[in-house]
């Protein structure tokens, strides 16, 4: 370990890390970027799967921002498909089929050839820290009555006139914070001093694995339990908890008959993750078919026979497992009334020889998995490649951290992924890109990169991450996203991209293809709602689709809001052959697809828009972060709690919080007025 300094230091290298790592990496700053093993980075512990309903806008969003993760899809997808099309376009969901070993060695590449990042195998133990606070108690500011100096008081009294403190200045002695990163400790001895830690350890914090009767310290089959730094956190004040997530059986593909089962095709046109791949050689792998079975009654009568050693129902797991994605022994305990249950067969790579079971996750004995398992049609002589298992870990509960993923009692530390609560490689490589992002902006001592509810999914994520504070896994859902017409995956490059280009993560070339497509988009719906077609050119097509024929000139854009009416097939009519424009935008697929959407929903985005200007009100009332809810004499002792507890950086925020009433909101909006 020849060098002791960077300038942020990122703890794990799961999707949040490499997320993280890049974004502070390119934008400009040195990255050491410490895991317990080299070849686990980007590692695919459970779903060999990126995107799926919510999770796909997920991706998109942070491709249109200048993460990574949407292009480790493309190289490495197998099988790709668009979810939701047989409902509206705010549901679509893309998702890729990924081979696992793949990805994992193109995150690993991409990791490696990225300026500025140092790759570290080691095991974090201890943040090295510089006390900010006065031991004791509160620090607070007392302005003199000249107005031309302010003091710094500790709670005793004592008051110091210097303008700074043991070296720390006044500032710091009154933002608020406790401590003051400065580095790490390894468990090789190693101490590495950073101006920036962000933490992104995944389900291996104090790991521990269950399979039946058995308990094995580790995070995932194979790999160790990271040790010392939950412990590090709990003595600086931190609250923790123990969260539960399991992984199913790996089946062994040549002992399957596929023949029983029903065949899942991936998409005749593949749509791309990535705004940056190269849509002519895409997908660059050949697509491979998934399958689905069913369980039944045998199959749930046997897995019953191991609850008695269910480490689930014999409380040695004491961790909250993820109520969207339970255990199949949760599933038949809690819906016994259900007769089957879908399991996806999926293969992990492209040459191997293992399955993915998916919705069997279990942490029943190995035996019960096996006699389970061959009750389901196809898999009568299946054999178990890798048993399924759970693991119980640590986690931080989020009212410590601010909405730019820093935690409020140490500056310059940042928690992203799996230790703040959430499930899935898509919620933490999101959370991941904003620390990354926060922690690099903070130290260029520019403003927080923070996006609204109205602005992306991952503005819902990590609000209702902040906001909620889930004692549960918390996953992703397109129903979490009240904006969600507005914020769909089709348009993300539309809502975002300019802003990964003003933080220096998208090139010039792609913001300047964007604004080309912004033309076109406008340029063609300035045309449709002021152009019309007559009956002579339009009434053969609508004959020929059963649509009600025209008996004056139309305007074009209200034949598109039709129904029955294909925005590409109104388009390819003999009335428009000569017409440039709209022959340009039936050369751009993206494009067709905007206006399609546009003009078809009109009327609802434009409702939506108006509610989010209501939105936007309340997000700026700022609340001030030195703000003594004390003070407030008419609120609920529920809401004086949670309002302190959180530190809203807004009134809309405020609004959000679960237990804070709206006479509540009221009380504090005329204590500011005040």
């Amino acid at each position: 370990m020849a060098k002791k300094y960077f300038d942020i230091i990122v703890i794990g290298a799961g999707h949040a890390g490499v997320e993280a790592s890049y974004a502070c990496a390119k934008m400009g700053f040195s990255v050491g970027l410490v895991t317990m093993d080299l070849n686990a980075i980007g590692r695919m512990s459970c779903n060999p799967a990126i995107g799926g309903t919510a999770k796909g806008h997920l991706v998109r969003e942070i491709d249109a921002l200048g993460g990574v993760m949407g292009i480790l899809a493309d190289k490495t997808g197998i099988q790709f498909k668009m979810l939701n099309r047989s409902k509206g376009p705010a549901v679509w969901s893309p998702r890729c089929q990924s081979d696992k070993d793949l990805y994992s060695l193109e995150a690993a590449k991409l990791i490696r050839k990225t300026d500025g990042i140092t790759l570290v195998q080691d095991m974090v133990q201890e943040l090295v820290v510089q006390e900010v606070k006065w031991r004791g108690g509160e620090v607070v500011k007392n302005q003199m009555r000249n107005g031309e100096e302010s003091n710094v008081k500790s709670w005793s009294g004592e008051v110091v006139n210097e303008k700074s403190v043991n070296g720390i200045s006044e500032e710091e002695l009154l933002s608020g914070y406790k401590y003051k990163i400065k580095g790490i400790k390894t468990s090789l001895g190693y101490e590495i001093e950073c101006k920036s830690v962000i933490i992104t350890s995944g389900t291996f914090l104090n790991a521990i694995m269950h399979t039946g009767q058995s308990q094995t310290a580790g995070g995932r089959l194979g790999e160790k339990s990271a040790t010392g730094l939950s412990e590090c956190l709990l003595g600086m004040g931190f609250e923790t908890g123990r969260l539960k997530t399991g992984t199913p059986p790996r089946l062994d593909i040549n002992t399957i008959d596929f023949s029983k089962t029903e065949v899942q095709p991936g998409d005749d046109d593949p749509k791309p993750f990535s705004y940056r791949t190269d849509k002519k050689n895409f997908p660059e792998k050949k697509q491979i078919d998934c399958f689905i079975t069913y369980t039944n009654e045998a199959t749930h009568d046997i897995l019953r026979t191991g609850f008695e050693e269910s480490p689930m129902f014999t409380g040695r797991i004491k961790g909250i497992g993820p109520r969207y994605c339970p255990s199949i022994e949760d599933k038949i305990s809690r819906f016994s009334e259900k007769p089957r249950h879908h399991i996806f067969l999926e293969p992990e790579t492209l040459n191997g020889e293992t399955i993915y079971m998916n919705g069997f996750s279990t942490s029943l004995p190995v035996d019960v998995q096996q006699k389970a398992a061959r009750t389901i049609p196809g898999l009568e002589n299946v054999k178990l490649v890798k048993q399924g298992y759970a693991v119980e870990y640590d986690f931080f509960p989020t009212h410590q951290t601010k909405l730019t993923l820093e935690t409020k009692i140490v500056e310059g530390l940042y928690l992203a992924g799996q230790i703040n609560g959430t499930s899935g490689y898509e919620e933490a490589a999101a959370q991941g890109f904003i620390a990354g992002v926060n922690a690099a902006l903070k130290l260029k001592d520019k403003e927080p990169f923070i996006l609204k509810r109205s602005e992306g999914y991952i503005g819902v994520l990590i609000d209702d991450l902040i906001n909620k504070c889930p004692e549960e896994p918390y996953r992703m859902f397109t129903s979490s996203a009240e904006y969600r017409l507005i914020l769909r995956q089709d348009n993300a490059d539309l809502r975002l991209m300019q802003k990964g280009y003003e933080l220096g993560l998208i090139d010039k070339e792609m913001i300047d293809k964007l604004d080309e497509k912004k033309e076109l988009i406008n340029e063609a719906l300035v045309y449709l709602n002021s152009n019309t077609l007559v009956p002579s050119q339009a009434n053969e097509f609508l004959k020929s689709i059963n649509s009600s024929e025209i008996s004056q000139g139309e305007f074009i854009a209200n034949l598109v809001k039709r129904n029955d009416v294909k925005t590409k097939e109104l388009f390819s009519i003999d009335a428009f052959k000569e017409n440039k424009l709209i022959q340009e935008v039936l050369s751009n697929e993206e494009v067709l697809e905007q206006i399609d959407i546009d003009i078809k929903y009109s009327g609802y985005i434009k409702r939506q828009h108006e509610i989010v200007d209501t939105f936007n009100k309340n997000e700026d009332l700022t609340i001030p972060d030195d703000f003594k809810y004390e003070k407030l004499k008419s609120i609920s002792a529920e809401a004086m709690e949670k309002l302190k507890k959180v530190r809203p950086r807004s009134i809309g925020q405020a609004m959000r919080i679960s237990g804070v009433r709206p006479s509540d909101i009221s009380a504090l909006m005329i204590y500011m007025r005040g």
